[in-house]
C-alpha cells in the first residue's frame, strides 16, 4: 500500500522537531553551566531557583497560552521552528500570517502547514543574516544608532509593527474589533503596569473577541432563519 506523502512528511516533521527541540533545550540550559564551570563562576543555584520562581509561574502560564494559541496558526513544522528560534510575536507570527493571507491558505490545512513552515524558515534565515551583519557593522554604525534624534523611532518599532498588522485584520470587521480594542485601551491606560504582561493579557482579550464573534454568529443565524 502506497503511503500518503503528507502523512510521511508530518511524521518526519514531528520526529525531527522533537529531536531538535530536545537538543535546543539542552544547549540553552546547559550553556550557562558549561561556561560557568569553565570560568569558575557558577551562580548560586538556590538564589537562581528563588529568582525563577518569582517570575516563572507567570511566564509558565503565558508560555502554555502562547503554545495553545499559536500552534494551530503555525502548524507543526512552523511551530517547531518558531519556538526554537524565538521572537514569535514580533517576527514569526506576522510573517506566517502574511504569507498565509497572500496564498489564501486556511488554518488546519496542508497548504497552511507548508506555507507556515516555509515562511518561518525564511524569516529565521533572514534574521540570522541580519543579526550577523548587525554584529559586524555594530561599531561603524554606533554613532548613527545612538543619535538622540532616532531614539523615539527605536522606542516605537514594536507598536508600529503591531499597529500595521492589526489594521489589516481590524478593517475586515471594525464593529467586532472596536470593543476589545477600546476595553484593552482603557484598561492599559488606567493600569499602565499591565503593559509588562501583554502576553498574559492575550487571554482576556482573546476570550472577549471569541465571545463577541460567537454572539455575532448566533445573531446572524437567527436573522437568516427568519
Amino acid at each position: 500500500m502506497e503511503k500518503n506523502p503528507y502523512d510521511v512528511y508530518m511524521r518526519t516533521t514531528h520526529r525531527m522537531g522533537r529531536i531538535f527541540s530536545i537538543l535546543t533545550l539542552v544547549l540553552l540550559v546547559g550553556a550557562p553551566f558549561v561556561i560557568g564551570g569553565w570560568l569558575g563562576a557558577m551562580p548560586d543555584l538556590q538564589a537562581a531557583a528563588r529568582g525563577f520562581l518569582s517570575v516563572g509561574l507567570v511566564w509558565t502560564v503565558s508560555s502554555v497560552v502562547e503554545f495553545l494559541v499559536y500552534t494551530p496558526m503555525l502548524g507543526a513544522g512552523g511551530s517547531y521552528l518558531a519556538f526554537m528560534t524565538g521572537n514569535l510575536i514580533n517576527m514569526k507570527i506576522p510573517c506566517a500570517m502574511n504569507a498565509r493571507e497572500m496564498v489564501g491558505a486556511k488554518t488546519g490545512t496542508a497548504e497552511n502547514e507548508i506555507i507556515s513552515t516555509l515562511s518561518i524558515a525564511t524569516s529565521s534565515l533572514v534574521t540570522i543574516v541580519i543579526l550577523a551583519l548587525g554584529v559586524m557593522l555594530l561599531t561603524p554604525l554606533r554613532p548613527v544608532l545612538q543619535d538622540p534624534a532616532l531614539q523615539p523611532a527605536f522606542a516605537n518599532v514594536v507598536p508600529a509593527l503591531f499597529g500595521a498588522m492589526a489594521y489589516k485584520y481590524f478593517r475586515k470587521d471594525p464593529k467586532l474589533a472596536v470593543i476589545p480594542l477600546a476595553v484593552m485601551t482603557v484598561l492599559f491606560t488606567l493600569a499602565p503596569s499591565l503593559t509588562s504582561s501583554t502576553s498574559f493579557m492575550i487571554i482576556p482579550a482573546g476570550a472577549m473577541a471569541i465571545g463577541l464573534s460567537w454572539l455575532k454568529f448566533r445573531r446572524e443565524n437567527r436573522e437568516a432563519g427568519k
